[in-house]
């Protein structure tokens, strides 16, 4: 069934609401895959804080065309899905990879981070980094370090202190 020029529009425009402008989206090639594991795709993205939307690529292209999906309109060929997501793309790379060790006929076609082209082998590097929690914990595991290692020089040297002083008291009781 054709779509009216009216669909056509309605359509670009909620490209252009949503995906266009995403500062992160993967674009994958979903052919082969079954409905049911559409579904749980669907739903591993939506608990990595994404979106997943199936694309007409003439519309699409145009609905991108000067916004940062630009760079990799060449990929929109053949049936294609864009994830997107503006959170953590590391999650969303996470889920992805996940699902795709379950589903090896998806295709990571491309995309981009922080509006930075992105290589499908990439994705897989992205979904290895850890995640923004994971960063903050380290980062305050650091900061507290030095903190610690004074608390614990500061009690060292107070029992030092009181060791070399029963030296002391033991040298003159000797003498």
């Amino acid at each position: 069934m054709a779509l009216s020029k009216a669909q056509k529009n309605e359509m670009v425009a909620g490209y252009q609401d949503g995906l266009a402008e995403a500062p992160h989206a993967f674009v994958l090639g979903y052919q082969g895959i079954s409905v049911p594991q559409v579904t749980e795709l669907r739903a591993k993205v939506r608990e990595s804080g994404g979106q997943y939307q199936v694309v007409k690529n003439t519309l699409v292209r145009r609905a991108i065309e000067g916004k940062a999906l630009d760079s990799v309109k060449d990929v929109f060929e053949g049936p294609v899905a864009v994830v997107y997501t503006d959170d953590s793309v590391v999650e969303l790379a996470k889920a992805l990879t996940e699902f795709a060790k379950t589903a090896p006929v998806l295709q990571f076609k491309g995309g981009i981070v922080q509006g930075q082209p992105v290589a499908p082998e990439q994705i897989r590097d992205i979904a290895e980094l850890p995640t923004r929690e994971e960063l903050l914990a380290k980062l305050i595991f650091l900061l507290q370090s030095p903190v610690t290692r004074l608390v614990r020089d500061l009690a060292d040297f107070k029992r030092q202190f009181v060791a070399v002083l029963g030296q002391v008291a033991q040298q003159k009781q000797a003498s």
